[in-house]
């Protein structure tokens, strides 16, 4: 993650070799498909469909067994609504490739396939944009663009997902889960890894960059969307997703030469796990051991002067930051113990 902010209003300022669409490539052809995931996402789900209406007739919403009456509105608002069979566990990598499978027996001259989160809207001139960009540049696999937190002013946590969302364009080694791809190069990979519960985003994008494709960042707005985090406990669920993932991506991946969140697993593994032990161990040999958990505060203190925030805001940036060291040590003692107990982990939802 990077503290840099991405172009202001994005469109206005990219290269012309990007902004081709303007009197060559429409984008809106037949080979352009959208897959929305969604679980009880309500009125979400509804902005989210309505921002895809130049799109609607070649839209499929895959639900993950909602019961806010999310299936009846989208029937309303795309060309087909796929509930998933609720006997098999559910994970955004299962509604992502049921919806893609869908897409290619419906419409199999499709092209390009854009993935979106029903908690998303998307901006009206990105997919344009976006196909314009995978047509010049057959090197690339999929590209991505500026996600925007809708109410990031409403709290802390959702100012923080806003500014986690940051990042510079160009060539980068991961995507989130809005995103326009070749369904040719999705087809070939197998789709997404079923198994993860989170993660799949990047971990697909290991695979991709081990068969030689490219992953790219366009300098322009992709979707708004709505964290809706209003409570500590939300953001907590949310960060222990974070450490499971990061544990069992880069336990799939650790014979690769990339090292899939090696960094964010030791990370959370030494401030969330390691110091804490020692400081424990280390008390009940001398008091003296406490003196580890001064750690903490001056790890607070270096964060906060290296994060590009308001002064107010980086403190609380950087003390979240460290706090969720713990919930994602959380995550990875549950991925490690179900490994041992032979035990599947269901989704990790925080909404």
């Amino acid at each position: 993650m990077t503290t840099d902010k991405p172009m202001a209003g994005g469109y206005a300022h990219m290269d012309m070799d990007i902004q081709m669409h303007r009197g060559g490539y429409s984008g809106l052809g037949a080979d352009v498909c959208v897959v929305v995931i969604g679980r009880n996402e309500g009125q979400r789900l509804i902005d989210c469909l309505n921002s895809l209406k130049n799109h609607r007739e070649r839209t499929i919403y895959v639900d993950s067994a909602s019961s806010d009456g999310s299936v009846e509105a989208a029937a309303k608002l795309c060309a087909e609504v796929l509930p998933l069979d609720m006997a098999i566990p559910f994970t955004a990598a299962r509604a992502r490739n049921a919806g893609f499978d869908a897409v290619m027996q419906r419409w199999p001259d499709t092209a390009f396939v854009q993935f979106l989160d029903g908690d998303c809207e998307l901006d009206s001139r990105w997919i344009a944009t976006a196909t314009t960009f995978l047509v010049m540049r057959k090197d690339v696999a999929l590209v991505f663009g500026d996600r925007r937190e809708r109410h990031p002013d409403r709290t802390i946590f959702n100012a923080m997902c806003d500014r986690e969302w940051e990042g510079l364009p160009g060539e980068v080694p991961a995507c989130g889960g809005d995103i326009l791809i070749r369904a040719s190069a999705l087809k070939d990979l197998g789709g997404y890894s079923n198994e993860l519960i989170a993660g799949e985003e990047p971990e697909l994008c290991v695979r991709l960059r081990e068969r030689g494709w490219k992953i790219w960042r366009l300098p322009c707005e992709m979707t708004r969307h709505d964290a809706d985090i209003s409570r500590l406990s939300q953001w907590w669920r949310r960060s222990v997703r974070c450490g499971h993932a990061y544990a069992q991506v880069s336990h799939l991946h650790r014979k690769s030469p990339s090292r899939i969140w090696a960094r964010n697993f030791q990370r959370a593994v030494f401030w969330g796990g390691l110091v804490p032990l020692a400081a424990i161990v280390g008390t009940v040999l001398d008091p003296v051991g406490l003196a580890l958990l001064l750690a903490y505060p001056l790890q607070i203190l270096r964060l906060a002067f290296r994060t590009a925030s308001k002064p107010g805001d980086r403190w609380i940036f950087a003390t979240f930051d460290v706090l969720g060291k713990f919930a994602e040590m959380q995550g990875i003692a549950q991925f490690y113990v179900n490994r041992l107990i032979n035990r599947q982990q269901r989704i990790i939802e925080y909404k």
